[in-house]
């Protein structure tokens, strides 16, 4: 079948470039639609009990998560000057708009600040409460108007901090340090249309803060996610450039021919341009986690490259024949790389079916990128060759390694002469790396991949340490019962479930229904912050009144809807309570919860009450502990899948038990290793398992194909199978690692650490890998050989054709052993690839 595909490949190169070329052409005008993921979540399945109730809330309440605060700290901002100024950023501010189809757009839907604060009256005529600004000679101030005095603005800021309502909402009573609050549309912001307006908004109050000598700090969900994602965009391209540079440098080390380094950049670039194209016609949008694809591609398209071309210069090199080389190229490496990429790709597949969306997406792209990359490769190198000139004689020495012989000689000398001492070195790193899995810990903050230095941590520090943070929490209380919610009984225990969150430092000042009818209360008593509390049974039956309007004289305060609708559904059944929380760990946050619940039950008693607690903290944390319970189902499903893989390929039960050992052991180090330096198992590292094994289990398909050739070349002489295997495969694992190791290792660049991890972490398991398959492997198969090495290994289900030929082993080789010779004499002057 590849030789029929080979020649179809040569003859109608000219057709099948030009097709090729042309969706390439599409696949790159679909690139400026794909959109960028600003929102968090993704991680949990839409029927996920976390990810329904925060739909409800959502459903119930609009919006969380919308709200950019700006933070000071200055004694300025009680003078003229110093409040003046404050104002005026936040009416530039309020005055931002975006185009959405040619028109100005106003996303901002509010902007809240000192100079915008109001406080409540009583209307004795109407029986009601007016909100009245506090500065409305700064608000509603006319051109003719006297300039404000240091006295005025120093009254202004002391109302303020006088009313218990603002307390931890636009205030600290603790320091000087004030809140502006940007509230955003929540639709608006989480769509392409909000333009550059939290970009503006920095940049306004960069420069504000830069002519007035005040520091801001930002931070809330827009200013971090939108940070986040301008960063993504960034790194996209850095590692696109950073991952063809060492791409460029290992090709141009290894074959010395530009024109080869060219060929195997046009392929992987075309892959790059694949990957991207489909992210935008699946309508997927990029994250973190889908940016990664792109440098990927590169990375695992290299060894593609580098095993084909190295496969022609080979039979080039033999013959002088250039077309019969590419022929014999294809028919010879074409479907045992193909089956290499599927193995790879059935590593990434795994992440299908978690039912997490964003590892959904994920695996569908890569998994689906790497097959077409093996499609580009196959396809554009035999016909690029053809346009090429034939590579002359110092373009092939790279074939003729005297290094690469002996350190295959060491690998052959412990195989053949230490095996024990193989086995007790492996021993050895099982025992030490489970020591370390004991030390693995899951956790996750929201923004804990961001460096100690960045902005978007240093300004959440301190929000954190003047408001206790700006992670939306909140709490939704189900009364069971239409119209109840906001009983007399109900609102008290809704003031002692707050009083219970201002106990935990992790907490900001909270805000419910209750702070409304607080507000009134005081408000009734002329604005007396003393009288910021609930009304007495008493008091209800005279204040009843001033909550409903002239509507009713009804004694019960619990249908205020004028004063409470922001914190009530519809039907008066659910409330809310909203907080901002520290951005704490998952594990944290799991121990604040255990230590929370017992005592919020015993106040909301689950018999009576459902009561929910949501928010993007707690989705997030949900969704760190749904993804480490699926790392075992999806390495699970891996090894299933490519084990079955590997028994179709030989045909032997016993033999896949044995190759699963070397493949399971760099695994385990790897766990091991996030044991012993500390690096949590959270979205960003949890990859590392699948895509490794994934990856690393093709060096040893790769190997037992091999040993199955020499086995009947040797005539079933084991141990002259398995040290012939070890000297031919030995070459093509080391150039594979080589580039994969550095390949992976280029993520270390990244600015989020959990990149960083990842890249780390599959370039070490992807080098212990290497030396697993080359000295575990072949030793349990010599101390082992008559159980595993059956009758039925030989017969292979799906014939590999040459399968000597996959990576033209002793090609590289200066020095050729003596089965490597032999080799070549069995199988027509063909020389073997591993």
């Amino acid at each position: 079948m590849w030789s029929r595909i080979a020649s179809f490949l040569i003859r109608h190169r000219f057709t099948t470039v030009v097709c090729l070329l042309g969706i390439t052409v599409l696949m790159a005008l679909s690139i400026p639609d794909l959109g960028m993921q600003y929102k968090y979540g993704g991680i949990l399945p839409e029927d996920d009990p976390t990810e329904l109730a925060h739909a409800r809330f959502l459903e119930s309440f609009g919006a969380e998560g919308n709200v950019l605060v700006i933070g000071v700290e200055d004694a300025r901002l009680r003078t003229a000057e110093g409040l003046t100024q404050w104002h005026e950023l936040a009416e530039e501010i309020r005055a931002l708009r975006v185009m959405v189809d040619g028109q100005p757009t106003v996303i901002i839907d509010s902007v809240f600040a000192i100079t915008n604060a109001f406080e409540v009256l009583k209307h004795p005529s109407e029986k009601s409460f007016l909100l009245e600004p506090l500065a409305p000679d700064m608000v509603d101030a006319q051109p003719d108007a006297p300039p404000l005095t240091d006295a005025r603005a120093h009254e202004i800021v002391d109302r303020v901090r006088s009313l218990p309502f603002y307390d931890g909402l636009l205030y600290s009573p603790n320091n000087d340090a004030t809140l502006m609050m940007v509230v955003f549309n929540l639709d608006m912001l989480n769509s392409p249309k909000r333009g550059r307006i939290v970009e503006d908004i920095v940049e306004t109050s960069d420069r504000w803060a830069v002519e007035t000598g005040i520091q801001t700090h930002l931070s809330g969900l827009p200013f971090i996610r939108i940070s986040i994602t301008n960063k993504v965009k960034g790194e996209l391209g850095y590692f696109i450039g950073a991952a063809i540079a060492v791409t460029a440098l290992l090709l141009f080390l290894f074959f010395r021919n530009l024109a080869v380094v060219s060929v195997c950049l046009t392929v992987v670039a075309v892959g790059v341009v694949w990957s991207l194209g489909m992210m935008s016609l699946l309508d997927y949008k990029l994250s973190l986690l889908m940016s990664l694809i792109p440098p990927l591609m590169i990375v695992i398209g290299v060894p593609n490259c580098i095993y084909l071309v190295n496969k022609y210069q080979a039979e080039f090199k033999r013959h002088g024949n250039k077309m019969l080389a590419l022929q014999r190229m294809v028919t010879k490496v074409g479907n045992a790389t193909l089956l290499t990429n599927a193995t790879t790709a059935m590593g990434f597949a795994t992440f299908i079916f978690t039912h997490s969306p964003i590892l959904v997406e994920f695996g569908v792209v890569s998994s689906l990128s790497i097959m077409m990359a093996f499609g580009i490769s196959i396809v554009l190198i035999p016909a690029l060759f053809t346009w090429l000139p034939e590579p002359r004689e110092h373009h092939l020495t790279h074939l003729d390694r005297v290094w690469v012989d002996r350190v295959v000689g060491t690998f052959v000398a412990t195989v053949q002469g230490k095996r024990t001492g193989v086995y007790v070195a492996a021993l050895l790193v099982a025992v030490l790396s489970a020591w370390g899995m004991t030390q693995m810990v899951t956790t996750g903050n929201i923004v804990d991949d961001l460096p100690d230095e960045d902005r978007v941590l240093v300004d959440l520090g301190w929000l954190e340490s003047k408001f206790s943070g700006v992670m939306p929490f909140e709490v939704l209380i189900d009364g069971k019962k239409p119209g109840q919610i906001l009983s007399p009984a109900n609102l008290k225990r809704i003031e002692k479930f707050q009083n219970l969150l201002r106990e935990y430092p992790e907490f900001s000042r909270s805000l419910s229904a209750v702070d409304a009818v607080k507000f009134g209360v005081q408000a009734f008593y002329g604005g007396d912050p003393e009288r910021y509390r609930l009304p007495s049974r008493q008091e209800r039956s005279f204040m009843g009144p001033y909550f409903r309007g002239a509507e009713s004289a009804a004694s019960d305060v619990d249908d205020a809807s004028a004063v409470t609708s922001n914190f009530v559904d519809s039907t008066k059944t659910v409330t809310r309570v909203s907080a901002n929380m520290a951005d704490v760990g998952t594990l944290e946050m799991e121990d604040l919860m255990a230590r929370l619940q017992p005592r919020i039950d015993s106040i909301f008693p689950p018999e009576r009450f459902d009561l929910t607690i949501t928010g993007t903290s707690i989705v997030f944390l949900e969704g760190t502990n749904y993804l480490v319970k699926n790392l075992a189902i999806s390495m699970t499903l891996a090894i299933t899948v490519i084990a079955l893989v590997m028994a179709l390929l030989f045909k032997s039960a016993r033999m896949v038990g044995i190759a699963l050992i070397p493949n399971l052991l760099p695994l385990l180090f790897t766990a091991g290793v996030m044991g012993w330096t500390g690096i949590p198992i959270k979205p960003s590292t949890i990859l590392v398992f699948s895509v490794a094994f994934g990856i690393s289990v093709d060096d040893t398909i790769h190997f037992l194909a091999k040993y199955r050739q020499e086995l009947r070349a040797n005539g079933w002489n084991i141990r002259a199978a398995v040290l012939a295997a070890v000297r031919e495969t030995g070459v093509s694992m080391m150039y594979t690692s080589i580039v994969l190791f550095f390949g992976f290792l280029m993520f270390a660049i990244s600015e989020f650490d959990g990149t960083r991890s990842l890249g780390l972490l599959v370039s070490v398991t992807l080098l212990v890998a290497m030396f697993s398959n080359l000295m575990v492997l072949p030793s349990l198969l010599m101390s082992f050989a008559q159980y595993v090495t059956t009758r039925t290994f030989s017969e292979p289900f799906i014939d590999l054709l040459d399968e000597e030929d996959i990576v033209a082993l002793d090609d590289l080789q200066v020095q050729k052993g003596a089965s490597a010779v032999k080799g070549e004499e069995r199988h027509e002057g063909l020389r073997g690839r591993g």
